[in-house]
């Protein structure tokens, strides 16, 4: 008979690889616990803030929460979705119908460009940085409003036709430049149908390539005098009749005729990486990307992004998409694209997505 079983007899010490078990087993409803606590905690915090007094912090956390692809379900859950959609309709709630006056912008001339301000970029398109108290920013100013253009990652879109990435698609277009455009199919997973389909309305060459009916709170495209057109909604009967020749959905409208959307300008947006598309009077094209989520960059709001517009001169701007969607590209002197802003450190490559706004290269080839 074992001695660990005979009647009085010396208990035997478990083997070590069952004490190593143990210790593995312990380790990990230790760890579980301490993660168990960790969500309680912020849950209890995040439904003070989404339930408690003040509804500027709701809004923001709201907003924040809502840019972000794998959290737009968490505002639903503490304050439903019927509030929800109020806060994110608050950020069009102030801004006028209809579209913005073309005759806003006079697309000026090579013989009459300043001298001063593009004798060192030949080429007519420069980058400048620009930082604020939360977030890093980059500000392409394209001088020929013609060049720009919404590249579709397919002129056949379907969700079993997967999007392009902005690093393949740029090589493809032999683009000197480009940004990320607008809303997109997402549903929070891996499925190769994220980014394969656009949301909304998109133009491209003057042609409905998608038309779903999605609602969204701004417009942006060129029309074919290549003037910047914003507006708070467009249908495809609209944009034919407004000679719309590119453009895309996503929103807020966050300048129009030179006027702030003051409700975005005040409430309802989080910290977050950004980009968005506007123009000033000259015709000349503002392309801006902002960082976020990064220990030097938090983010910016639609305030932020409106005082860069503001501060370099815009008559009317629009927000695109954000996020992790936020990259801009430019091909270098030597013929390589360098990527301009700082994207999110999680990324291996930027998402796939089904719009681009592009710039074509001087000789427009």
């Amino acid at each position: 008979m074992n001695q660990e079983n005979r009647p009085g007899g010396r208990r035997v010490a478990p083997s070590k690889p069952g004490r190593a078990v143990r210790y593995v087993l312990r380790g990990l409803l230790a760890l579980l616990s301490t993660a168990a606590v960790l969500v309680a905690g912020l849950c209890m915090i995040m439904d003070e803030v989404f339930n408690g007094p003040s509804e500027t912090a709701r809004n923001r956390l709201t907003m924040s929460l809502l840019e972000a692809s794998a959290t737009k379900w968490v505002p639903a859950v503490f304050v439903g979705r019927e509030t929800v959609d109020q806060i994110q309709a608050k950020v069009a709630a102030d801004l006028p119908d209809g579209q913005s006056d073309p005759t806003q912008v006079v697309v000026r001339t090579d013989s009459s460009l300043d001298s001063d301000e593009w004798a060192d970029y030949p080429e007519g398109l420069r980058v400048e940085e620009v930082h604020g108290d939360t977030y890093n920013a980059y500000v392409m100013l394209v001088r020929d409003p013609s060049r720009v253009y919404l590249c579709p990652s397919s002129r056949s879109y379907a969700r079993s036709r997967p999007g392009t990435r902005i690093t393949k698609q740029i090589e493809t277009e032999g683009a000197a430049a480009a940004i990320n455009g607008g809303a997109f199919f997402d549903n929070g997973t891996i499925s190769p149908e994220v980014g394969s389909v656009p949301c909304g309305l998109v133009v491209s060459e003057g042609e409905v390539l998608w038309n779903d009916g999605s609602s969204y709170y701004g417009f942006a495209g060129f029309n074919e005098d290549n003037i910047l057109v914003v507006s708070k909604t467009m249908s495809a009967k609209e944009a034919k009749e407004a000679r719309i020749r590119d453009g895309c959905c996503y929103g807020p409208v966050l300048i129009k005729d030179s006027a702030v959307n003051e409700e975005a300008y005040n409430t309802n947006s989080g910290y977050n990486p950004r980009t968005a598309i506007g123009q000033r009077a000259d015709g000349t094209v503002l392309l801006l990307c902002i960082d976020g989520r990064q220990a030097g960059s938090l983010g910016a709001t639609y305030a932020d992004i409106i005082d860069v517009m503001v501060e370099y001169g815009a008559v009317n701007a629009c927000n695109l998409d954000g996020g992790s969607s936020t990259v801009m590209l430019l091909r270098d002197e030597n013929g390589a694209v360098q990527t301009v802003n700082n994207v999110s450190l999680l990324q291996e490559e930027p998402r796939r997505m089904p719009t681009f706004f592009m710039v074509r290269p001087l000789d427009g080839k």
